[in-house]
C-alpha cells in the first residue's frame, strides 16, 4: 500500500507577484481575490490539493512590503507566520520585475529562517526567454533554493510539474483535511473576497486600499438558493461616493459581477445585497482585523 503524504507549503513573495493566481490555478477553484493591483490578499488562505497519495496544503500569504498601517503590519506578520508554520516555502517572483530591492529583502529573511526554500519565476509568458536564466541565477546566488520552476500562473505553463514535485516533497503522514475539501475558507469569507475583488477591478486606484467587505447575513432558502447581505466598509465619504457611483450605477455593477462569480463558485442561485458604510480608521481597529483572520501587534 502506498504511504500517504501531507504537508504545508507557504506561497510567499512581493505584492503582485501572482501568488493568489497561482493558488487558484493549483487548486482549480477560486479561493483568493485576484486583481492587477498590489496587496489584494490580506490574510492567509489555505487551498488543498490532492495529487496521487499526497495532500498539499497551500497557504497563500499577503504580499510582503514595508508596512505603515496596523492593517499593513498585520498582513506582513501573517505572511511570515505562514512561512514559519510550513514544511517548505515557495517564493514566487514576478519574472518581469526580476530581483527588486523588495524581493532581495524577502530572500535574505527567508535564507536566515533555515526553512526549505523553492523558487517559482512567474509570468514567464511575458518575458523573453533569454532574460529568465539570469534572473534565476541571480536569485539562486542569494539563497539555497532546492528547486527552481519557470511558470505562468495565468496560462498554467509549468504548473503541472510544480505540483508533481510538491507532491513528492510532502512528508509522509496522514491527510490533514478530508480528501474532497478544497479549502478551510468558509463560504461567508469567499463572498466577502469576491465582492472585494470587484471593488478592486471597478474603482479608482485610491479606493481599494481603504475598503473591506463584511458578510453580514447568509440565509439559506427553501429553493436551494442563498441570500447574502454584505457591507462595503470605506474610510471616507469621498470613497463611499466613488463606490456607489452616479445614481448607484457602480455599486450595481459591482454587485452584478460579484453575484455572477458567486453563482459560478457556489453552483447555485445567489441573491446578493450590498450597502456601503463609512468607518474612519477601520484599518486600525484590532477587533476588525481579528475578524479578518489577522493578528494585530
Amino acid at each position: 500500500m502506498t504511504a500517504t503524504r501531507a504537508g504545508f507549503v507557504a506561497i510567499l513573495g512581493a505584492p503582485n507577484a501572482g501568488k493568489s493566481t497561482l493558488l487558484n490555478r493549483l487548486v482549480g477553484a477560486k479561493l483568493a481575490a485576484v486583481s492587477p493591483k498590489a496587496q489584494t490578499t490580506r490574510f492567509r488562505i489555505r487551498g488543498i490539493v490532492m495529487r496521487g497519495a499526497s495532500q498539499i496544503v497551500l497557504v497563500d500569504t499577503p504580499g510582503i512590503f514595508a508596512p505603515r498601517r496596523m492593517l499593513d503590519r498585520a498582513m506582513v506578520k501573517a505572511a511570515w507566520s505562514g512561512a514559519a508554520d510550513a514544511d517548505l516555502a515557495l517564493l514566487v517572483v514576478d519574472a518581469k520585475a526580476g530581483l527588486t530591492d523588495g524581493v532581495r529583502a524577502i530572500v535574505e529573511k527567508l535564507r536566515a529562517s533555515g526553512r526549505p526554500l523553492w523558487l517559482a519565476l512567474n509570468k514567464v509568458d511575458l518575458v523573453a526567454p533569454p532574460k529568465l536564466l539570469p534572473h534565476a541565477r541571480d536569485l539562486n546566488a542569494l539563497a539555497p533554493f532546492a528547486e527552481t520552476f519557470m511558470i505562468s500562473a495565468e496560462t498554467g505553463d509549468g504548473v503541472e510539474r510544480l505540483l508533481d514535485r510538491l507532491a513528492e516533497a510532502m512528508p509522509e503522514g496522514p491527510f490533514l483535511y478530508p480528501e474532497d475539501e478544497l479549502s478551510d475558507q468558509p463560504d461567508r469569507l469567499l463572498a466577502s473576497e469576491i465582492v472585494r475583488e470587484q471593488i478592486y477591478r471597478q474603482t479608482h486606484e485610491e479606493v481599494p486600499y481603504g475598503t473591506t467587505v463584511e458578510t453580514e447575513t447568509w440565509e439559506e432558502r427553501a429553493d436551494g438558493s442563498v441570500t447574502i447581505r454584505a457591507a462595503i466598509v470605506v474610510a471616507r465619504e469621498g470613497q463611499k461616493a466613488i463606490v456607489i457611483g452616479k445614481g448607484g450605477a457602480r455599486l450595481k455593477a459591482i454587485g452584478a459581477a460579484a453575484r455572477a462569480e458567486l453563482e459560478r463558485e457556489l453552483d447555485r442561485r445567489v441573491h446578493l445585497f450590498l450597502h456601503v458604510l463609512v468607518r474612519e480608521r477601520w484599518d486600525e481597529e484590532r477587533s476588525r482585523l481579528r475578524d479578518m483572520g489577522l493578528e494585530p501587534e
